[in-house]
């Protein structure tokens, strides 16, 4: 197991639990429910890559660098999907007036997480 890549899907999973619930609970009524359905688009996919992360550090014995590649594409991938969801979401109460310059980087994180599944299918097809 890789531990560098189960300690990056645990602090991933636990931000993840606690910005789901604070989207649930905290923001309720706050924001426009259009924007809430975002902030939960952006929990599910966290969660998603969360669990491919823990799956990746299962290949760590093959030392693999499509598998490496895997877990940058998908750390990053969280990072700038979902944060960049996160943000845009709450874009109503956080005043923020740059949010306009997010709209490209929710896609770039998008494109990180099919570059690190098309990673993992390498991997597969490579593995003897």
């Amino acid at each position: 197991m890789n531990k560098r890549i189960i300690l990056t899907a645990s602090i991933f999973g636990i931000l993840a639990v606690i910005l789901g619930a604070f989207g649930s609970h905290g923001l309720k009524g706050k924001i426009e429910s259009s924007d809430l359905r975002v902030w939960k688009t952006a929990v599910e996919y966290q969660f998603y890559h969360v669990f491919a992360l823990i799956f990746l550090s299962s290949f760590s014995r093959f030392h693999s660098r499509l598998i490496n590649i895997a877990s940058y594409a998908f750390t990053f991938g969280i990072v700038l999907f979902s944060g960049s969801l996160y943000i845009l979401s709450t874009k109503a109460i956080n005043n923020i007036s740059w949010t306009s310059y997010l709209g490209p980087v929710t896609p770039i994180g998008g494109t990180l997480f099919i570059i690190g599944w098309l990673c993992l299918f390498l991997s597969t097809l490579k593995n003897k």
